[in-house]
């Protein structure tokens, strides 16, 4: 299994997960096993998604999809998100 982490600060948290929520069927048609979300506890706008995959090629493949790029610009995600990946052991 491959994890995908993504850290990201959002303008608001509440508007953001509107927009989160709505994109699990595409999380679901592009390969998502899992998913989580996170909050910082000093800072409920500073977010770590996890998302589980198959494989790596499916987690890369669903980093580079347009409607997630237009998803995140939409939930106001500020700047450049930190990604990386992981594989379970």
């Amino acid at each position: 299994m491959t994890m995908l982490f993504v850290r990201h600060e959002v303008s608001d948290y509440a508007a953001w997960r509107k927009v989160y929520d709505a994109f699990k069927p595409v999380q679901k048609a592009n390969g998502v096993i899992a998913e989580a979300v996170f909050q910082a506890i000093d800072n409920p706008n500073d977010i770590t998604v996890t998302h589980e995959f198959a494989t790596p090629e499916a987690a890369e493949a669903f980093g580079k999809l347009e409607e997630l790029r237009a998803a995140m610009r939409t939930g106001g995600v500020l700047g450049a998100p930190k990604v990386w990946m992981t594989n379970k052991v």
